[in-house]
């Protein structure tokens, strides 16, 4: 069972850093809508979409305004609030695209999205009849971005909290379904986040992974020397069969590769909401299979596993 205890207490740690000055931009952004409630939140061909343009006057629309831009830049998406679209510079429709059809049966669900961000995949979960979502974020301002959404619709069935994947084996056997997206190649340990996260599945779930990797037939993972692709948290990146070799490793008997392919910018961009150096910034111009340190380029890796 569940440390109950041990994770109140964690929590309430981990809560008490949401009161520091170092937040205030987001905390301020959140706040800015709590008097606006979206009359509908409705999914229309994967944008989260939160009311309708009639439903606010000029000075909700300027509270809305204040409160949108306060998230610059929007990284995960797509959104609309109130008629206003936000294009974000990752395109999280076209993953869930893909990961959808191994999502059946989530009617009654729990679920557990780990690096949730502000939650979109959550609404998608949500939509498709799970129970309850806990969204793992340990990031402050992520966090604050999704409490802006529930300002403006509630979704009691979602619940955002700043545990990282390191707390996720605090609840044993205790989620059907965990998204592990974008998560494994920024920590320095992958099999033991594995073993954790084998600890919260119920005997019967399953766990989609998508990690950033690299191409080939061997089985071998990246360790860049500091940054890759402009960015300094990445730890290993894996071809397929050494990703693979990972979750065998883990502890999982059951595992179904269904996506692996070059990462490009029709997903990941610079948009007029996320004014932001994006992976075209960080390829070599002059051969888009290296990155601008000279390392192999990304490529996405996509697998349903289960214990």
């Amino acid at each position: 069972d569940a440390d109950v205890e041990r994770i109140l207490s964690l929590r309430q740690s981990l809560n008490s850093k949401l009161s520091q000055d170092r937040w205030n931009r987001w905390r301020n952004g959140a706040a800015a809508v709590e008097g606006l409630r979206a009359g509908s939140l409705s999914i229309v061909d994967d944008v989260v979409r939160f009311g309708n343009a009639d439903e606010l006057n000029e000075d909700e629309r300027e509270k809305l305004d204040q409160g949108l831009n306060a998230f610059l830049p929007w990284k995960k998406g797509p959104y609309e609030f109130f008629g206003q679209r936000i294009d974000t510079e990752w395109r999280s429709d076209l993953k869930w695209q893909r990961v959808k059809p191994f999502l059946t049966d989530m009617k009654g669900q729990v679920v557990a999205d780990i690096g949730c961000h502000n939650g979109y995949y959550m609404y998608h979960l949500r939509a498709m009849g799970a129970k309850s979502v806990i969204g793992f974020e340990p990031m402050p301002i992520n966090y604050y971005n999704h409490q802006l959404m529930q300002n403006l619709y509630p979704t009691p069935e979602i619940n955002v909290e700043l545990f990282g994947v390191e707390h996720i084996d605090l609840f044993p056997d205790s989620f059907d379904t965990i998204l592990c997206m974008g998560i494994l190649y920024h920590h320095t340990d992958p099999v033991g986040l594995l073993r954790k996260m084998r600890i919260a599945l119920k005997q019967e779930g399953r766990i989609i992974i998508d990690c950033q990797g690299i191409a080939g037939d061997d089985t071998i993972s990246l360790t860049p020397t500091s940054r890759y692709a402009g960015s300094t948290g990445v730890w290993h990146l894996p071809t397929m069969l050494c990703l693979q070799n990972w979750i065998r490793r883990a502890g999982f008997s059951k595992q179904i590769a269904f996506y692996s392919a070059p990462l490009d910018s029709t997903e990941q961009r610079a948009t007029p909401w996320a004014n932001v150096k994006s992976l075209s910034d960080f390829l070599d111009p002059k051969d888009i299979t290296r990155t601008v340190e000279g390392h192999p380029a990304p490529w996405r890796h996509y697998l349903m596993i289960k214990i």
